[in-house]
C-alpha cells in the first residue's frame, strides 16, 4: 500500500509539462489518475507512463474552454474510477502582451480557461469529494501576480488572481465538508519554458540568477512531489493557502 493508493485524481492539462509531472508523482504514490487534456495522443502517452508505475490511468479528452462539457467529464471520471478525491486545475489557455495589444476575446480566453473552468470542475467534483469524506483541490496560479515588472503579464496575472481568490472562498465554504483548497504558483521546465531556455541562453541565465535556489524546477521532482505532499493527510490543516514553488524567486509577502 502506497500513501495515495485509495485516491482518485483528476488532472487537467496532463498530457505534458507540469500537469504530466503532477500526474506521474501522484501515480507513484498509488493514486488512480484521470488524465485530461485536448490532445489524445499526449494523454495516452501520459497514461502509459502512469501504468508503467503500477497505477491506474484513463484519458479523457477535454478542452477547458468548453466549460459546459466539464460536469459530464467529471461524472464519467467518477463512474469509471468510483469517485473523486483530488482535483488539480492545471490547464490554462490565455494570452500575454502589452494591454493595448490585447483583444477583448484573448483577454477573456484566459478567464474562461482559468477561473471559469476551475469553477466548473470544483463544483462538479464537490459532491463526489463530500461523499467520500473530503478531498483536496489544487489550483495552479502564478508568481506573475506579484512580479516585480508586470508588463506583458497583465491578462495572465489577472486571470490567475481571480482563481486565487476563488480558491480561498472554496476553502472557507467547503471546509466543513472536509474539502481543502490550495493554490500553488510554480515555474518548471515545461515544454514551452524549456524551448525558451534553449533558444535564449543569455536571458535564461539571467532568469536563473534571480532564483535563490539556483535552478528552474523539474515538472515531476519539484512540482509533482510538492503536490503529493500537499494532498497528504499530514497537511490536513492547510487550506486557502498560496504556495510558491519557484525556488524562492517570488515575494508573495
Amino acid at each position: 500500500m502506497t500513501s495515495l493508493s485509495d485516491k482518485v485524481a483528476i488532472i487537467t492539462g496532463a498530457g505534458q509539462g507540469v500537469g504530466q509531472g503532477i500526474a506521474l508523482a501522484l501515480a507513484s504514490e498509488g493514486a488512480s489518475v484521470a488524465v485530461l487534456g485536448r490532445t489524445e495522443s499526449k494523454l495516452d502517452a501520459t497514461c502509459e507512463l502512469i501504468r508503467e508505475r503500477g497505477a491506474k490511468a484513463e484519458s479523457f479528452v477535454c478542452d477547458v474552454l468548453d466549460t459546459a462539457a466539464i460536469p459530464d467529464v467529471v461524472e464519467r471520471v467518477a463512474e469509471s474510477f468510483g469517485g473523486v478525491d483530488i482535483l488539480v486545475n492545471n490547464a490554462y489557455s490565455g494570452c500575454y502582451g502589452p494591454l493595448l495589444e490585447l483583444t477583448d476575446r484573448n483577454f477573456q480566453k484566459g478567464f474562461v480557461s482559468g477561473p471559469f473552468a476551475a469553477f466548473a470542475f470544483m463544483k462538479a467534483c464537490h459532491p463526489h469529494m463530500k461523499a467520500r469524506g473530503g478531498g483536496s483541490i489544487v489550483n495552479l496560479v502564478t508568481s506573475a501576480m506579484v512580479r516585480w515588472d508586470p508588463a506583458t503579464f497583465g491578462a495572465y496575472a489577472a486571470a490567475k488572481q481571480a482563481l486565487r481568490s476563488l480558491t480561498r472562498t472554496a476553502a472557507a465554504e467547503w471546509g466543513a465538508d472536509g474539502i481543502r483548497a490550495n493554490n500553488i504558483a510554480p515555474h518548471a521546465l515545461s515544454p514551452g519554458l524549456k524551448w525558451w531556455v534553449e533558444n535564449n541562453p543569455e536571458a535564461a541565465e539571467n532568469f536563473r540568477k534571480t532564483i535563490p535556489l539556483g535552478y528552474i524546477g523539474e515538472c515531476e521532482e519539484d512540482i509533482g512531489r510538492a503536490v503529493v505532499a500537499l494532498v497528504q493527510p499530514a497537511m490536513r490543516y492547510l487550506t486557502g493557502a498560496t504556495i510558491p514553488l519557484d525556488g524562492g524567486q517570488a515575494n508573495f509577502g
